[in-house]
């Protein structure tokens, strides 16, 4: 039974479809992922001539892991640098305050 809020969809992927039920406000963001891992799918297989499909989604699973972790270490480069410039601004207000 839906929720208040939820909605029924289904998205395809490798040519196989899998019903959802989704937050109403998650849809597009659902339906999108979907959309890139299906596009990514077929460029693997016309890049590389791959036809089995589970080599294609371990190949896209994997691409995925590999821009997720280099969005985690830029993410966290940039938390250091916003941490370091955070205690530049407080000696520079705490020496001011003195």
């Amino acid at each position: 039974m839906l929720t208040m809020g939820e909605v029924s969809i289904k998205i395809k992927i490798a040519e196989r479809e899998y019903p959802m039920r989704v937050e109403a406000s998650e849809e597009n963001v659902i339906r999108a992922a979907a959309k890139l891992v299906d596009d990514k799918l077929k460029t693997y297989k016309d890049q590389f001539g791959i036809s089995d499909k589970q080599d294609l989604l371990a190949m896209v699973a994997f691409d995925c892991m590999i821009q997720q972790t280099r969005a985690e270490e830029i993410e966290a480069g940039l938390d250091n640098k916003v941490s370091e410039r955070v205690a530049s601004l407080d000696a520079i207000i705490a020496a001011a305050l003195k």
